[in-house]
């Protein structure tokens, strides 16, 4: 992959592949933050890794953004709402400002402590600011909603 080469985004967690249109937060399913896909998680406590490798950009405990050395900024979201949590559920493994490997394991999601709190779990994973929806395309999984692993394939990006 050269610098402005298409971009393989990684599944963050496993669970089933979603798209994001079916992603039920307008931000999200609009793409007003970015196009790509989602994750519907296991109902257990799991690791989040990185869905591309670079620098962690940004890193809250419900939510991280990895740039890549081509400028693509990929957002992964760890449940819907969830930022209202303070912190509780996550337990964070990596420093802002650290350089990452994809599917080096970012942060732990306690998703039964999020859906506790009445939040839903999904995990939306999104090129920040894209807004050209065509410039992803899905992997199979997502287009069937079936299971996917972590770190398996869930999109490419393209410019």
């Amino acid at each position: 992959m050269t610098a402005d080469g298409p971009v393989q985004v990684l599944a963050p967690v496993a669970g089933r592949a979603i798209r994001l249109a079916d992603v039920p937060d307008p931000v999200f399913s609009a793409g007003m933050v970015g196009y790509g896909a989602a994750v519907d998680p296991p109902r257990g406590v799991i690791d989040a890794v990185a869905p591309v490798s670079g620098k962690l950009l940004k890193l809250m405990p419900h939510a991280y953004v990895v740039l890549t050395i081509g400028n693509v900024g990929v957002l992964v979201h760890l449940g819907l709402d969830t930022v209202g949590l303070k912190g509780a559920g996550f337990t964070v493994h990596a420093s802002q400002g650290d350089e990452v490997t994809a599917g080096q394991v970012i942060v732990t999601y306690d998703v039964p402590s999020v859906m506790a709190n009445g939040l839903n779990p999904i995990v939306p994973v999104v090129v920040m600011d894209e807004r050209e929806p065509g410039t992803i395309a899905v992997s199979a999984a997502v287009e069937t909603g079936a299971d996917i692993d972590s770190g398996a394939g869930l999109f490419i990006h393209t410019r």
